[in-house]
């Protein structure tokens, strides 16, 4: 049994969530403002054809692409931080013989793999100025479908390899359970409707520089979380092991 507070664990899983928040905002602003800025201007070129006058919103746009990006990113790293760090806990151990780094690091590439890259290929993310403001409940809502099915057939897969792990061994039992992930999946992605609400006249190289740079965010996220977590976890497990390890019986 893992011998450290699960509780110490959360408060060093947050800890990386922020660093790897930081991280994220750094890619964030780097590649997506510009991207953001693009679309945005597009829009207001839109509007500008429509009306006379735009008028801007109570927030200025300086400050959303600093102050509000980074409170943003940095609370969403940590709360994912803290979440990752519950689920380290459940899988230390029952993975496999796998240190605290490997374990991190697989549970990062397995939540970024369910909570990001699967719904990402059904419902990839847009800039401003695509999208019809009526769907947006419509979209939020498959959007976020997409994530809890793409969590539950992961949990399905973990559980099969687990049960076919001894009668076909650990690597056919893994290949078959992924397999299995991924034909499931693509049935999700065939029963659920598709959303396709990019103008004609958008251009092409600006959805995907920004679809890229999303992606690109959540990798630089998931990355640094996996990479402090592992450490800070691995520094607190050993300490908390090592006297039992020292204490030997005596005859």
């Amino acid at each position: 049994m893992n011998p450290i507070s699960p509780r110490v664990l959360l408060i060093r899983g947050m800890l990386a969530g922020l660093l790897a928040g930081v991280a994220a905002f750094l890619v964030a602003y780097v590649l997506g403002e510009s991207k953001v800025d693009a679309a945005i201007a597009i829009e207001e070129a839109g509007a500008a054809a429509a009306h006379e006058h735009a008028e801007e919103g109570p927030v200025s746009r300086a400050l959303q692409a600093t102050a509000g990006l980074g409170t943003g990113t940095l609370l969403y790293g940590v709360a994912l931080g803290g979440i990752a760090a519950l689920v380290f806990c459940y899988a230390l151990g029952r993975l496999g013989r796998f240190g605290p780094r490997a374990t991190a690091a697989l549970v990062s590439g397995g939540l970024f793999l369910t909570v990001n890259l699967v719904p990402f290929l059904k419902y990839p993310a847009n800039p401003p100025a695509v999208g019809d403001p009526d769907t947006v409940v419509r979209r939020t809502t498959l959007f976020v479908l997409m994530i809890a099915l793409s969590l539950l057939l992961a949990a399905g897969a973990l559980i099969l390899g687990r049960r076919l792990a001894p009668s076909l061994g650990n690597w056919n039992a893994s290949v078959v359970a992924s397999l299995g992930f991924v034909v499931t999946v693509g049935i999700a992605y065939a029963l659920l409707p598709g959303i396709n609400e990019v103008p004609a006249d958008f251009p092409a190289a600006l959805i995907w520089q920004f679809r890229l740079a999303s992606l690109g965010i959540q990798v630089a996220l998931w990355t640094t979380f996996g990479l402090a977590f592992g450490f800070l976890a691995e520094r607190a497990i050993a300490p908390a092991a090592a006297p039992q390890e020292a204490v030997q019986p005596t005859s």
